[in-house]
């Protein structure tokens, strides 16, 4: 308990009003010790003559002298302060008394065990009823807990000013409550407009799992490891996907008995470029083992269509969902030769229903496919180059009859044609199909479908050459 003289300087150091022993002097007392032993910091007070006067619990937790022990002795000398030091000491907290404001100051005091603590004080003069200093407060703590203060606030003050990548404080309703300029940047808002919105207002994908793993987070506590979220954040220019590199700590109020979550702390870094080059090696490795396979598999065919076949099958793998191979009528195409339309033999095409290897088509009979004119397969022949054809965004209804108009499965909605080229010559064209799981193809699988239609023709040649095609 904190203990008070009762006389005297300690008298003026409180309000006005009846003595100790009245009921309201009674509460007042008991009300100033509460306050005193509820504070963080450490405190103690002198009046005018330098006699300690007041001691509150934490001053006894640092230095172990108890409020018995303290109150009633003059100034730290011998007990709290080393003798050699105690005069300096005296002066610089008394000093107080005639300078406006609060004082810091730093030095060590004496433990009651005889260890030394470097503590740093703030003190100020405490007024009289009349306006005249009679005494002075000095509350202290360990240099090293106000340190670890300070650097605590300063590194939160970092974090959300300078810190290069998105910091965002979020309540326990899964609303941000602070953010930081990187994360507004990243989710292309105002820092101010991003606060108390729902996460779902900010993102247009990839919300559910994110207030998954925040909601987890508030009832189990901070994972061991980041997690890599795609989300999808509205720009001027659209729609953009991102993958966030998130971290997340649970935060709890320091001033509780037990934990009370105040929201968590959402760190997060866009690692969508670093993300998108890791998969398109691992897409190439992948492609480059699928070439590898087939051309070991077909090296052991004797015959040279069912070679073909093979390279078709495996292209398909992660790749496409349907395939056809289609050859030229009548022979291949030399470069520059006059020929009337263009018309195409199939050779080989996976099931339209169930999945299965690629079977053989009955192309002996040169009964050519119904492709209309301008069918992209028919202008990958025209033009000897890749063709890449999408229904767009239409009903189911129309991508159904915009699929069966062109010969393919109904469920196709992405094409990919690549025409056949071996000894200078066109053979035939290579057709790969997607359907609405899939998203439309690319460059890059334009490249790997024409390595595929180069081992295709090799093969379709060597079976004319043979006659086996």
């Amino acid at each position: 308990m904190s203990a008070s003289r009762r006389s005297g300087t300690t008298d003026e150091l409180g309000p006005d009003g009846p003595g100790p022993d009245g009921p309201e002097g009674s509460g007042g007392s008991d009300l100033l010790a509460a306050l005193l032993d509820g504070m963080d910091a450490a405190l103690c007070a002198f009046d005018a003559d330098g006699v300690v006067t007041h001691w509150n619990r934490e001053a006894e937790r640092i230095l172990g002298w108890t409020a018995a022990e303290a109150v009633g002795r003059h100034g730290f000398a011998g007990w709290a302060v080393r003798r050699a030091d105690a005069e300096e000491v005296e002066a610089r907290l008394m000093s107080a008394m005639q300078a406006p404001g609060r004082q810091v100051h730093e030095f060590a005091l004496l433990t009651k065990d005889g260890g030394r603590v470097l503590v740093r004080t703030q003190s100020a003069a405490v007024r009289g009823p009349d306006g005249k200093p009679a005494g002075v407060y000095c509350a202290f703590s360990e240099v090293h807990t106000q340190i670890d203060l300070e650097r605590s606030i300063a590194l939160s003050e970092a974090l959300f000013e300078d810190a290069s990548w998105g910091v965002v404080l979020v309540d326990a309703d899964l609303r941000p409550a602070v953010v930081n300029a990187h994360a507004a940047r990243s989710l292309g808002i105002g820092r101010t407009s991003v606060l108390g919105r729902p996460l779902g207002e900010l993102l247009a994908q990839g919300v559910e799992e994110l207030e998954s793993a925040l909601t987890h987070v508030l009832a189990e506590g901070s994972p061991p490891a980041p997690a890599e979220i795609w989300v999808g954040v509205r720009t001027p220019d659209g729609e953009k996907r991102r993958c966030w590199r998130c971290g997340f700590v649970r935060l709890a109020s320091p001033l509780a008995e037990e934990p009370v979550p105040l929201g968590v702390g959402w760190l997060f870094q866009d690692v969508t470029e670093a993300k998108q080059s890791e998969q398109e090696a691992s897409l190439l490795r992948f492609r480059t083992n699928q070439l590898h396979r087939a051309a070991r598999a077909a090296a052991e065919c004797e015959d040279p269509v069912e070679a073909a076949v093979v390279h078709l099958d495996f292209a398909l793998a992660g790749f496409a969902d349907h395939a056809l191979i289609d050859r030229v009528s009548g022979g291949a195409v030399a470069d520059g030769e006059e020929t009337s339309p263009v018309r195409l033999v199939r050779v080989a095409a996976t099931p339209s229903g169930a999945p299965g290897p690629s079977l053989q088509a009955s192309g002996k009979a040169g009964l050519p496919v119904r492709y209309g004119e301008g069918h992209p397969a028919l202008q990958c022949v025209d033009r000897i180059g890749s063709v890449r054809a999408s229904v767009g965004s239409v009903s189911g209804e129309r991508a159904r009859e915009w699929a069966l108009a062109r010969q393919w499965p109904p469920d196709v909605v992405h094409a990919l044609c690549a025409v056949l080229r071996s000894r200078g010559r066109t053979l035939g064209v290579v057709t790969f199909l997607r359907g609405s799981g899939r998203g439309q193809f690319e460059r890059g699988d334009a490249v790997y479908a024409e390595d595929v239609a180069v081992r295709i023709a090799a093969a379709l040649d060597l079976g004319g050459v043979v006659g086996r095609a």
